[in-house]
């Protein structure tokens, strides 16, 4: 049986009643009255104590908790690994100045509150220079924002004779920055360690390892993939501009997951799934600006549910049926036709299902 919490004038309203058939005086409750001063204490007093009590059934159970302190404890017994911290972004960075002058490791050049120290010495020749550099996260667990396209301007923190302090993205920009995991994230994950058994032979030890690298938010392991007794491990990151993972990203799974596998497997690989855009042609009623937002955000969240990387048996196959279901469920949708697609939609060996144009008109 459930316990629906009572409000505030309802606990008054039961303490008057408790009263009166208690003492059978109907005639005490007048606003000034010391008993109606005491229901308003009590009320006051049982709804802070039901309130508490509500916190605390929500941190009972792992994975449904919302106080930060526990999460990190329930992350402690069911994780390998706790809260994901930011990362912040890694590339190149063009400098200009005089042939001969060098830039020594440590130096801190600085973008929207964000500093890139230089990951070693560079010395100008024919009037330039390229020299790596690691974003130091500092801003609130923000590391998304230490991203930075080519030919943007960091500038030097401490100016240097013979170098010029404004120096350009080089070609690649600065990538791999990657925002604090949130708390419910780290909740998503508990609950997924929960519900599955991992253990270091089965593919879902390699997805919880795969999730435990930061900015990987979705995994999928399969059995001999490139041969008998190999792995392949599929991931995405859907926080990033793009979801697909790099080189660099693919490279960081890889060399993770490497050092926590099986020693006798015959062979492990980290894999960036191929992205197929899938787009939507749906005739709406009514078709206004509300209803068509509502629908595509109900499409995103099934495929976002729904979606894997397809291993060769159609087991990433949509259902079309379950697009007009996800469209039915969408706020004030009277009524819609899907166009296109038109059959159930189904892939080849290592793609994957993503979000692509969606074109309405009137039904």
């Amino acid at each position: 049986m459930s316990f629906n919490r009572r409000s505030i004038p309802e606990l008054k309203k039961f303490f008057r009643s408790d009263v009166e058939s208690e003492t059978g005086n109907v005639y005490g409750w007048l606003r000034n009255s010391l008993t109606a001063a005491l229901g308003k204490a009590v009320a006051g007093v049982t709804h802070g104590l039901h309130g508490h009590l509500q916190h605390i059934s929500k941190q009972v159970v792992a994975g449904y908790a919302t106080d930060s302190l526990v999460i990190e404890r329930d992350a402690t017994l069911f994780l390998s690994k706790g809260r994901k911290e930011a990362k912040g972004a890694i590339g190149n960075v063009d400098l200009a100045g005089t042939d001969g002058k060098t830039l020594v490791a440590g130096s801190v050049f600085q973008r929207a509150g964000f500093e890139y120290v230089t990951d070693s010495d560079a010395t100008i020749a024919a009037g330039v220079a390229t020299v790596a550099v690691t974003c130091t996260v500092e801003i609130d667990g923000a590391g998304q924002d230490s991203n930075a396209d080519e030919g943007v301007t960091l500038v030097l923190t401490v100016p240097i004779a013979g170098i010029n302090s404004n120096a350009t993205v080089a070609t690649g920009g600065l990538t791999g920055g990657t925002d604090q995991e949130t708390w419910e994230q780290v909740n998503q994950r508990i609950r997924e360690r929960r519900q599955k058994n991992p253990n270091g032979s089965n593919n879902d030890q390699y997805e919880v390892w795969a999730r435990e690298v930061a900015g990987v938010t979705r995994a999928w392991s399969y059995s001999n993939w490139l041969g008998y007794g190999t792995v392949g491990l599929f991931f995405v990151r859907d926080d990033d501009a793009t979801l697909i993972p790099d080189a660099a990203e693919v490279q960081t799974v890889q060399d993770y997951i490497d050092v926590l596998r099986p020693s006798g497997m015959k062979g492990f690989s980290a894999i960036a799934p191929t992205e197929v855009q899938l787009n939507f042609t749906i005739q709406l009623k009514p078709n206004t600006a509300a209803v068509q937002a509502a629908v595509e955000s109900a499409i995103k969240a099934l495929l976002l549910r729904e979606s894997k990387v397809e291993d060769g048996t159609g087991n990433a196959t949509l259902p079309v049926s379950h697009i007009r279901e996800a469209i039915s469920t969408a706020t004030d949708e009277e009524d819609h036709v899907i166009t296109s697609p038109a059959a159930d939609v189904t892939l080849n060996k290592g793609e994957l299902l993503t979000p692509g144009i969606f074109t309405w008109s009137a039904l």
